[in-house]
C-alpha cells in the first residue's frame, strides 16, 4: 500500500481520498525522499506510518513494520499498511472535541460554561462551592483546577482512575488545588468527564455517537476503542485506534473547518473556537479545545499548526497556511526525541515549502 518513490501517486483506494503526485502539489521530491529511504532503513526507529496530504489530495503515504502498543499489552511485533489500525493514543482527545461540537450543534449541549455538576447529580456529596465552578469550557482547555498527576508512573492519577469502581467519581472526588480557569494542567479524567456528558446528553454511548454522527459522514468504518476497566465504557482520553488514511481524514475535516465532501459535519465555528489558543499548554506550546497550538520555523519562516497528539510519537498537524495534513504514526515511549518531530521538521514542512 506505499507508493514505490515519490515520483508515484499514493494508491486510489477508492475510500474519499483523492490521490496525487506530491511535486504536482508544490513539495519538493528530495527530502520526500530522503524520509522514506530514513525510515525503510530504519535510522528513524519504529516509526510505522506517514501520511502527507495538501490542496484535500493524498500525496504521500508510506507504511513500516515495527513494534506496537495494544492496550495494557506488552508491545509486540506490527507489519503496517493501509489497512491496519493505529492507536492514536491521545489523538483520540481530540475526536472527543469534535463530537463536542457536533452536541452543541444538535442541541444536547447548551453552553460550555454549565457546571460539569450539573450533568452528574448523582455526585451531590461532591458539590463544593469550587467543584460547582468547573465547567465544560474548564474541561476541554485543562484548567479544571482538580489534583491530578499524569505523568509519575505506575502511581499517576490515569492508571487509577481506569481502575476505579466508578472512574467518574474518581476524577471529580480529586481536590481542587487551583481555582477553575487559571492553570493548565493536563487531565485525562477532564475527558473522561467529556465523555460521560456526551453519552448522557446525546443518550448514545461514545463509540456510536461518534460512528452515527463523525466517522459515517467520513467514510470511516473500521474504528476500535479501548475499553475502561472495570466499566467497560469506551476510553474518551485515548487509545481510539483507526487506520492512517482515517487519521488523516479527521486533520482534512479539521482545515476545512468541519466540511468534508461538501458537507458540514462538525460546525465551522466550532472548529476556530477549537484550534485557537484557550490555554498555556506545556513547553512552548498553547492549548485550545483539545487540540494543540505550535510553530516550528523552516526556510525563514515561522509556521503555525494545529495538532492531535499522543503519547509515543503520535501527531496529526493541520497546517493552515501551507494547504497540508500531516500524520506520523510510532511506537517510541519515553523518548524525547520523539521521530515525528523530526519527520515533520527536517523534512515534511522542508519538502512543502521549496526554497
Amino acid at each position: 500500500m506505499t507508493s514505490e518513490s515519490v515520483s508515484d501517486s499514493p494508491a486510489d483506494l477508492h475510500d474519499g481520498w483523492r490521490v496525487g503526485n506530491p511535486a504536482r502539489h508544490g513539495f519538493d521530491p528530495m527530502p520526500l525522499h530522503d524520509m522514506r529511504r530514513r525510515v525503510a532503513d530504519g535510522r528513524l526507529d519504529n516509526v510505522h506510518a506517514i501520511i502527507v496530504a495538501r490542496d484535500g489530495v493524498l500525496v504521500y503515504e508510506q507504511y513500516a513494520a515495527g513494534r506496537d502498543q495494544y492496550g495494557l499489552e506488552p508491545a509486540k511485533h506490527t507489519v503496517f499498511d493501509a489497512a491496519t489500525r493505529h492507536n492514536g493514543n491521545s489523538m483520540t482527545k481530540s475526536v472527543t472535541s469534535l463530537l463536542v461540537g457536533i452536541a452543541l450543534q444538535r442541541g444536547w449541549i447548551t453552553t460550555l460554561d454549565m457546571p460539569v455538576l450539573d450533568f452528574f447529580p448523582e455526585y451531590a456529596d461532591l458539590r463544593t462551592p469550587e467543584k460547582s465552578a468547573i465547567t465544560l469550557y474548564h474541561l476541554l482547555t485543562m484548567s479544571d483546577g482538580l489534583d491530578w498527576s499524569e505523568f509519575k508512573q505506575p502511581f499517576d492519577s490515569f492508571p487509577k482512575m481506569r481502575g476505579a469502581k466508578d472512574a467518574y467519581r474518581y476524577v471529580l472526588e480529586q481536590p481542587i488545588t487551583a481555582p477553575p480557569g487559571r492553570t493548565y494542567n493536563y487531565n485525562s479524567g477532564a475527558t473522561e468527564l467529556i465523555g460521560a456528558v456526551l453519552h448522557k446528553t446525546s443518550g448514545k454511548s461514545l463509540e456510536v455517537l461518534a460512528k452515527d454522527e463523525l466517522f459515517a459522514p467520513l467514510g470511516i468504518e473500521d474504528v476500535e476503542w479501548n475499553r475502561r476497566w472495570p466499566d467497560g465504557e469506551p476510553q474518551a482520553s485515548g487509545a481510539m485506534r483507526a487506520r492512517p488514511r482515517d487519521w488523516a481524514k479527521l486533520g482534512q475535516l479539521v482545515l476545512n473547518r468541519g466540511v468534508w465532501n461538501d458537507r458540514q459535519i462538525v460546525p465551522s465555528a466550532w472548529i476556530a473556537d477549537s484550534i485557537k489558543p484557550h490555554n498555556n499548554g506545556p513547553g512552548l506550546f498553547l492549548y485550545g479545545y483539545h487540540w494543540w497550538l505550535g510553530r516550528s520555523f523552516c526556510r525563514g519562516r515561522v509556521v503555525e499548526w494545529a495538532g492531535a497528539m499522543g503519547w509515543g510519537g503520535q501527531r496529526l498537524m493541520i497546517v493552515p497556511d501551507l494547504d497540508m495534513v500531516a500524520l506520523v504514526h510510532a511506537w517510541l515511549p519515553n523518548r524525547m526525541d520523539l521521530p515525528e518531530t523530526i519527520l515533520l521538521n527536517e523534512f515534511i514542512l522542508p519538502a512543502a515549502m521549496p526554497s
